[in-house]
């Protein structure tokens, strides 16, 4: 999945589209995401004790990726996420090859810059 949590994203699809928000929590099995603030349902919880009313709370549901867009921090606009492979140094220790493996960054498709 090519966002993550703390992601600042754009809907574009759905009763929301238009809408900006941050991502709380990324669900990578499930391709969802919850934005806070955005696609609220209403629920309706009973009182717990005594003397107390019930009351309709309404809490964030989650959305489809294919439904967002990334906003870049760089350049302000609503891109596509591709990535760009940086390969790292690999150091030798007792004859071993260690820290070879490279490191895959986020990067706007728009500026070009890192995400």
């Amino acid at each position: 999945m090519k966002v993550k949590k703390g992601d600042s994203i754009l809907i574009i699809a759905g009763k929301d589209k238009g809408r900006t928000g941050k991502i709380m929590k990324a669900l990578p099995k499930e391709d969802k995401v919850l934005v806070e603030g955005i696609n609220l349902k209403k629920k309706h919880v009973r009182p717990k004790r005594d003397g107390e009313k019930g009351q309709v709370v309404e809490i964030p549901a989650v959305l489809d990726v294919s439904n967002i867009k990334i906003i870049c921090p760089k350049c302000g606009k609503a891109t596509r996420v591709g990535y760009k492979i940086v390969p790292t140094e690999s150091r030798i220790l007792d004859g071993k090859t260690i820290g070879k493996k490279d490191i895959k960054k986020r990067i706007c498709k728009k500026c070009k810059q890192e995400i």
